[in-house]
């Protein structure tokens, strides 16, 4: 019986696994760019049911706009005030979520796009049900700094999910500012 070389062996399960990833890799890719104009196409949606939600009437996309946080993504201008986009850092990832600003410098309401929070905990920022709509509705209203209670704030922070409840605070302080900036 003859054994194959150590170098051999090596060199063998290298291309094996070369090969290998390749190919899925390409599978992926391939997957990807049959997928990726329905997936824009559904967030294209999503973003502007949210704008809706906010911003009675709607809003069209400003190409520039003032943020110091670097949580601002857009804003979209309407006839009764702005809607901003922000993506500030939860505790499980990123929430994507749109503000509505009015003229007068308040909240109008929020409303989040996708998250990728804790079930049952900070993804109750997003329910529909009423725990979910008596979290976002607190925001109404509010102008300036928006803090939860802990911090010496107004909101009340969802029970078990403080780090959420702090960055959907965060997002709505931002877009505050970004409009305060545009005047």
């Amino acid at each position: 019986m003859k054994t194959e070389s150590t170098a051999k062996y090596v060199l063998r399960l290298t291309l094996t696994l070369l090969i290998i990833t390749t190919l899925v890799a390409a599978s992926l890719a391939g997957v990807n760019s049959i997928t990726k104009p329905e997936i824009d196409r559904i967030n294209a949606e999503k973003t502007q049911k949210a704008i809706e939600a906010v911003l009675p009437g709607g809003g069209e996309a400003l190409e520039s706009f003032p943020d110091e946080t670097g949580l601002v993504t857009a804003v979209y201008q309407g006839e009764s005030g702005y809607a901003v986009q922000v993506a500030p850092a939860g505790f499980d990832g990123e929430i994507d979520m749109m503000v509505g600003v009015g003229s007068d410098g308040s909240v109008l309401g929020i409303s989040i796009i996708s998250h990728t929070e804790t079930a049952g905990l900070g993804a109750v920022a997003a329910d529909s049900g009423e725990k979910g709509q008596a979290f976002r509705s607190q925001f109404t209203g509010l102008t300036g700094q928006v803090l939860v209670t802990k911090d010496g704030g107004t909101v009340e922070a969802i029970t078990g999910a403080t780090i959420t409840s702090r960055a959907v605070s965060q997002g709505v302080t931002a877009a505050l500012a970004c409009v305060a900036d545009l005047g």
